[in-house]
């Protein structure tokens, strides 16, 4: 099938502005009855990514980077089902990120915006990882640095701290969480090629990293995300006219230099719901129709997500955060949820 064009029944439905595509409801159901498989498989740890052929799961212990995503699958697959033993598993799974609240990473944005987006009580945990990555707010370097907890400098600056950061940060203080974006956006957008990660140096300032390539397919899609939560406060306006740099293939490959190489459709999903918050509809529609026409199994997984090209880890395969943000979209397309919680 074309890339650029989603599926078939869609382009005859023409479906209007308020309606969803004949595919995207069938396509929720199914990215959601995998996760009531994924719960049963994993238990307490946490999926991370899911051989292609046989779907069973890389876990963690503790979740990572990514244990928000799959606390944010269980919360709206309890959405969409009503069931109580759903919303128990949600709770429960949320709760054990608690450790990550203080934790010294940028990331808390991923684990505890996108962890509790979808939830219908209140655990405490956003409040208090919102208060904690406030008090690691640097003023004189404008951000919350991305940190030490999983290695490297500390005071790097990598672009997948900021998607969920800011709404996260904006319910502490609103400046800050601009501070936050502006300094990534002036520094990810700022040079030629462009480069997802900097490291500050107390002599010599910011200086470009190498990890990850000025191809990454998820830089330009974390900061389209990152704009797109940002046009929700106010003040938002600000960053409006950047996304437009950031929009390019449907599936882009995991590098762009290396064209022919693996695709990665977990950075399509993203950028899926980044255009759906700023309003692209048609183009995000397009974007999904591609995932569910091409990439999506009938059992619900995603496929042909790349975690790390460079490392050759999991480069084909069902990522996490690819169902999750795919599942978000649908969910948003089909009116289970809004965008802007």
């Amino acid at each position: 099938m074309d890339e650029s064009t989603p599926p078939s029944k869609d382009r005859q439905a023409s479906p209007g502005p308020r309606t969803a595509p004949a595919w995207a409801a069938p396509a929720l159901a199914s990215v959601l009855a995998r996760v009531a498989v994924t719960r049963t498989e994993v238990g307490d740890r946490f999926p991370l990514y899911a051989d292609p052929d046989t779907g069973t799961w890389k876990t963690t212990a503790r979740g990572s980077w990514t244990g928000g995503f799959w606390a944010g699958l269980l919360w709206l697959r309890a959405r969409y089902t009503s069931d109580g033993a759903d919303r128990a598993a949600a709770r429960a799974c949320t709760a054990r990120l608690a450790d990550w609240a203080e934790a010294d990473t940028a990331a808390r944005g991923l684990i505890f915006w996108y962890g509790t987006v979808f939830a219908d009580e209140d655990l405490g945990l956003r409040e208090r990882a919102a208060r904690a990555c406030l008090n690691d707010f640097i003023p004189e370097l404008g951000l919350v640095p991305w940190g030490s907890a999983f290695g490297g400098p500390r005071l790097t600056a990598r672009v997948d701290g900021v998607p969920g950061m800011v709404p996260l940060l904006a319910a502490a203080d609103l400046e800050v969480a601009h501070s936050h974006l502006r300094r990534h956006v002036d520094l990810c957008l700022g040079a030629r090629p462009l480069r997802w990660s900097w490291r500050h140096d107390p002599g010599a300032g910011w200086i470009a990293c190498a990890d990850p390539p000025p191809g990454w397919s998820r830089g330009p899609a974390w900061l389209l995300l990152a704009l797109a939560e940002a046009a929700h406060l106010p003040g938002g306006d600000e960053f409006s006219g950047h996304a437009a740099l950031l929009t390019r293939q449907l599936v882009p490959p995991a590098d762009a230099a290396h064209p022919e190489g693996p695709r990665d459709t977990s950075a399509a999903a993203i950028t899926a719901l980044a255009l759906l918050g700023l309003g692209h509809r048609d183009r995000a529609v397009a974007v999904l129709g591609t995932l569910v026409g091409t990439r999506l199994t009938v059992d619900g997984r995603l496929l042909d997500g790349c975690y790390d090209l460079a490392t050759g880890t999991a480069i084909r395969q069902e990522l996490i955060w690819g169902d999750f943000f795919l599942a978000y979209a649908l969910a948003a397309l089909t009116g289970l949820t809004a965008l802007s919680p």
